[in-house]
């Protein structure tokens, strides 16, 4: 709901394309700096505190936004800048709860050996079923409810999730764990070339990835004419099939190993991308934007996977941190660049992102392939 639903949220209250490419790239930046601190503090005080504190703060920036935008009009330069408050705020905020479930995560993954990916899978389709109703419910709240429905349905997620996620911690506390920080993880990434090269390549696809999410509300809304509720039914669709990617990978890694499927995956989702940049209705977007997400549902699988065999568990917080920093770069980036281009120039930025996102991902897999066969 944050991800989709604050972009839809300035576009439907200011009806400006640039405050919408700009307040997506706002809610990425404070993802980057979360990043620099959220792994240490997951290893030092453990991902139950940091899960709970991070979601409660989150529940009481939108409950306060939302008080906010029911005093201010909603044209206002006082109401676009709240928005872009909550966009910033929630952004950093949602990345320290992040940090802490994926820790969780990649312990019950150790613990799970050589079936990891199982494990990975079973937690991919968690998120995916997330975004599944997330997307389309901010799009049908702000539609029929207006801003405060949605923030408030947001708060009240938030304050959920608190109460009942997380319930405890793997093992204690870590403060007095030898190696910490974003330093160390920058160390342990460079220290694990097949998973830096994996990282690398998935940051490049990730670049046509960010600039698709950036750009969809712009697109369907003012270029296609339809609704907030449309855009998000895009990307929920896009969720339906990236959950049966999911089921499939893990069924298929076994078989024929993560090389090869996420050769596969990374294939079908440059090729979407591609033919994204030439898409002009409604249909096709919402088509082949789910072909997309189906690609890189089967790509999520090998690179968690990859990462809970790989990073050692003393440091896995902040060399996690590490990882989703380079990830999510691209997110910022092109919240801007949708902020600063005109619209009708839209599909020639997506086509030179497509041609990045297949030379990334070609590379990457050429070196994933050396990988020890226990890995693959």
């Amino acid at each position: 709901m944050t991800t989709y639903g604050i972009p839809l949220l300035v576009l439907a209250t200011t009806g400006s394309a640039a405050r919408t490419g700009l307040v997506f790239a706002l809610g990425a930046l404070p993802r980057l700096g979360a990043f620099t601190v959220a792994g240490s503090f997951v290893d030092r005080y453990g991902t139950t505190r940091v899960f709970r504190a991070a979601n409660l703060a989150r529940a009481l920036s939108a409950l306060a936004a939302a008080g906010a935008l029911i005093l201010l009009d909603a044209r206002t330069l006082a109401a676009t800048f709240m928005v872009m408050l909550l966009a910033a705020s929630t952004g950093f905020l949602s990345e320290f709860s992040y940090v802490a479930a994926e820790t969780a995560g990649g312990e019950a993954s150790r613990a799970a050996k050589t079936r990891a990916h199982r494990v990975q899978s079973t937690l991919i389709t968690i998120d995916q079923t997330a975004i599944l109703a997330g997307p389309v419910a901010a799009g049908l709240l702000i539609e029929h409810g207006g801003p405060t429905a949605m923030l408030g349905t947001l708060a009240a997620f938030s304050l959920l999730a608190a109460a009942r996620g997380l319930c405890h911690d793997p093992e204690p506390a870590q403060a007095s764990a030898p190696k910490q920080g974003l330093g160390a993880g920058w160390a342990t990434l460079r220290s694990l070339p097949m998973l830096a090269w994996l990282v690398g390549g998935l940051t490049v696809s990730n670049a046509a990835v960010a600039l698709l999410q950036a750009a969809i509300p712009v697109i369907v809304v003012n270029e296609l004419d339809r609704s907030s509720a449309d855009a998000g039914l895009i990307w929920s669709a896009a969720a339906v099939t990236s959950l049966l990617a999911v089921t499939a990978s893990r069924r298929a890694i076994d078989r024929w190993g993560l090389w090869s499927v996420g050769v596969a995956a990374g294939t079908v989702a440059a090729v979407a991308t591609l033919a994204i940049a030439h898409a002009d209705t409604y249909r096709d977007y919402l088509l082949l934007i789910a072909v997309l997400m189906a690609g890189e549902g089967g790509l999520t699988v090998v690179l968690r996977t990859v990462r809970s065999h790989l990073i050692p568990a003393d440091r896995f917080g902040s060399t996690l941190a590490a990882t989703i920093l380079l990830l999510l770069l691209p997110y910022p980036a092109a919240g801007l660049l949708v902020a600063a281009l005109p619209a009708a120039q839209l599909g020639h930025a997506i086509t030179a992102a497509a041609l990045l996102q297949t030379f990334g991902l070609a590379v990457a897999f050429t070196r994933l392939r050396h990988l020890p066969r226990t890995q693959k």
